[in-house]
This record gives C-alpha cells, structure tokens and sequence, in this order.
C-alpha cells in the first residue's frame, strides 16, 4: 500500500465540526503566544485521506496556562500535561510537549518533563502516531521518520520495541489493530518484542484489553486476520486461551471443510459486514465450547451439547473482560441457539413464531448466515427462515394474545402454573391459526381446565 502523504492533503479536512473546533483551539493558543501543532492520530489520518475522529492538540502552554484560555476546561492528567476542552460542544485534549521519565506500572510514566516537539515526538507509540501538523500553514514536522513508514505502510515502533512495549503493554495490541484496520504490515522488530512480552499483557486491566479487541475486531478490513495475527504473536493465548484452543481442534470435513475451529472463526470474521460488538463477539466465541466437548466416536468428532457449554464459558470470558451485563447476556442466548437452525423447518408453527418475534433472533440470523458461508455453504435453513419471516409482513410475528390471564381468572382458574400452562397453550393455538377469533378460542381455553 503506498498512500499519498503531503501536507496538501490537510485541505479537505478542515471542513469538518471536529477539524473547526481544533482550528480554533489553535487559534486562542496561538493569540496567546504559544506554539500550538495537532499531534497524533489526527495527523496520521489527514495524511492518509481519512477523516480524523478526534483532534489531540500538542503545545507548549503548561495545564495551568490552557485553563485560564478555556474557561471550564477538564484536567484530565494534569501529572502528564493533559487538559481536556470543548470547543463548540466539541471535546478535544491539549497536551504539553514532555518528555516522560521511567515507566514501573506498564502503563504510566513516573514523571514527566515538560520539553519540545522533537523529544514529545520520541516518547510516542509507534513512528505513524509521532507526527505534528501546523494547523496554521498544513506543514507536516516529522522527527522520527513516521512519513516514510505512512507511505510504505509500516507499523514500526519509535525508538527500541522492548522499551516502547515496556512502558505500556497494551501498545502490543494497539500495534495489531493499527496493522488490521490500516491494512499496513508489521515491523519485524516489533513483531519480535511483542512475542518476546506476550506474556506481560496480562497486567493490562480487562478495561483496555476488552476495548482494543472490540476495536480490532469492528474495525479491521479483515477482522479475521486480526485474530490471526494475535495468535501467530502470541497475545491470542493471553487475553483469550479459550479461542486460542480452537487451534487444531479438527472438525467433520463434510461439514467443515475449511479446517480447523479456528480457520473456521477466522473465516467467519473477514465475512462481517454488520460491525457490532454483540455480533463480533458471538462470532468470535459461539464455538469456543467445542475443544471441551470434543469426542471421536471411531468415525467423526462430534461436540455433543457444545452451544451450551460455549454458552456459558462466553458469559464467563465476557465477564473477566468486564463487557456490560446487557452485551452479555445478548451474546450468550445467541451462542446457546445457534445450532437450533438444524431444527428450524420441524417446528411447531407456535414454537417457530416465538423464535422469530424473540429480540435476538436478527442477529441469530446473521450469525447462522456467516457460520454456513465459512463451512459448507447450506444457506437452506436460512432461506427458510427469510421466507417465513416475510409472511409475516403484514402482521406483526407475535401478535398481541387474544387471552390474558383476567380473562382466565374470570373462567375460574384459579392463580398459579395451571393458569400459566392454559395461557401458553392457548397463545400457542392461536399462533398457529387453529381458531378463526378469539371467542372460539376462549371457548376452546375454558375446556382445558375440566379436562386436567
């Protein structure tokens, strides 16, 4: 990939509400006599024709100095030089050049030295982040050979991999999602360190870990080679070793010819097209209950009851990357149904509507359709399911209940699950048609009592 990287491409985005309200940032710091060069992120996009989805501003204005200029201004970390501003109801952060001294958490610097572009450049992640832009002219400073890298489209780290890897673990991963969404490669240095430091990743709060594989996952061009590239460094086995047990974990070729249970995931993933967290997480984990449930029976592996054991390893491995209860608890219900798609064209009319009207069945869905793309190809049970969800376009798949349980109380029965049984039973009748209104169907409900 060999992107266009000149400073002419700073015109178009300044027409943006995020590239006005950094301009004028720039503007009040500079009216006040300060240097002022958007830093980062920012830079990198502009250059590669991207729009840029934040603007960090770099200047020599101390956090005290940006305060008084910016009434209302959040510090942020301020030990570090940080000042978050709205602009136009537009957050940006302002940043102090510094120079940060010895990193003893993975995370944070002990102190920090206020400095210059050209040691504030050297501190930074990798050489494609360190470049400064001066909003007031569109000249491009680049201390660390970052432009060269853009354009040959290099993840390279600044300076020493290990030392940069050192001072914050979660660079390792940043590195991964960068190569995945900018589709560039990877320094073969930094590919070293961070096999050489896997295993640290570990200190990395489940916050962070959880955030950068929703990233890479919902943002790479091949979601799928993300996932590889975590396991070919080693990272994979660290953050998730349920996933990372896919690996040679064969399957029937019949109806897996792909491969393995990993290639499998892996395939599924680079066929995203809806980017969600809930639906790149059940792709990622609906089959990580198969390597446990594993049996040969002489003829073929079979994986016995593995959509409810990978059901519940995927509540626990969401839970230890803190995702929100709701993400759970979607993800988990979409795993335990995945395989019930066999069975689709056997069910009972009721019990088909109740699937089809139940909140996660889209994504069930969309879950079903890739795990058949990146096997056998059967789109059967799919299309089954499409034509009988479009007979219901005229109508709504759950109907409201023609009866309720007052009306059942009215009939006699009394409260408790025989009043619960009779309800379903007759939700279930007329769901599938078997009564043409609701009188006939309750005449119908008040017999079911006498006969129990």
């Amino acid at each position: 990939m060999n992107p266009p990287v000149c400073a002419a491409n700073a015109a178009a985005w300044r027409a943006t509400p995020a590239a006005r309200a950094a301009c004028t940032a720039a503007d009040v710091l500079r009216s006040a006599g300060h240097s002022v060069l958007f830093a980062g992120g920012c830079v990198r996009d502009i250059l590669l024709g991207l729009e840029p989805k934040d603007f960090d501003l770099a200047t020599d204005a101390t956090p005290e100095a940006v305060e008084k200029l910016f009434p209302g201004a959040h510090t942020v970390g301020k030990s570090f030089g940080v000042v978050r501003v709205a602009v136009d109801t537009v957050e940006l952060e302002i940043a102090t050049f510094r120079q940060d001294g010895v990193y003893e958490d993975g995370r944070h610097p002990e102190r920090v030295v206020y400095s210059d572009p050209p040691h504030d450049a050297r501190r930074r992640d990798f050489t494609i982040n360190a470049l400064f832009l001066d909003p007031a002219n569109g000249a491009v400073l680049d201390y660390v050979d970052g432009l060269a890298d853009l354009r040959d489209g290099v993840i390279r780290c600044v300076g020493d991999p290990l030392a940069r890897f050192r001072e914050d673990r979660l660079r390792m991963l940043r590195a991964v999602r960068f190569v995945a969404t900018l589709d560039f490669r990877l320094d073969p240095a930094a590919a070293v360190a961070i096999r050489a430091e896997a295993a640290a990743l570990r200190v990395v709060s489940p916050e962070r870990l959880r955030d950068e594989l929703v990233r890479a996952l919902c943002e790479a061009r091949a979601p799928g080679d993300a996932l590889r590239l975590l396991d070919e460094l080693g990272l994979l086995a660290e953050i998730l070793p349920e996933v990372s047990a896919l690996k040679h974990q064969d399957q029937p070729p019949e109806f897996h010819p792909e491969g393995d249970v990993l290639t499998h995931t892996v395939g599924m993933l680079n066929r995203l097209e809806r980017r969600t967290p809930e639906l790149a997480m059940a792709v990622l984990l609906h089959d990580v209950g198969k390597p446990p449930t594993a049996v040969h029976d002489g003829q073929r592996w079979r994986f016995n009851t593995h959509a409810e054991k990978g059901a519940d390893m995927a509540r626990d491995i969401l839970r230890r990357l803190r995702f929100p209860h709701a993400t759970i608890d979607t993800v988990a219900t979409v795993i335990r149904g995945h395989m019930r798609f066999q069975d689709a064209q056997k069910m009972r009319p009721s019990t088909l509507r109740r699937w089809m009207g139940s909140e996660t069945f889209a994504l069930e869905m969309e879950l079903h359709r890739l795990d058949c793309l990146a096997s056998h190809g059967d789109l059967g049970h799919y299309e089954f399911l499409r034509r009988a969800l479009a007979e219901y376009r005229s109508e709504p798949v759950l109907p409201e209940p023609w009866i309720t349980g007052r009306d059942l109380l009215a009939l006699g029965v009394p409260p408790g699950p025989e009043l619960g049984r009779i309800k379903q039973e007759a939700y279930d009748a007329q769901l599938e048609g078997r009564f043409a209104d609701r009188d006939k169907l309750l005449a119908w409900a008040s017999t079911l009592r006498s006969e129990r």
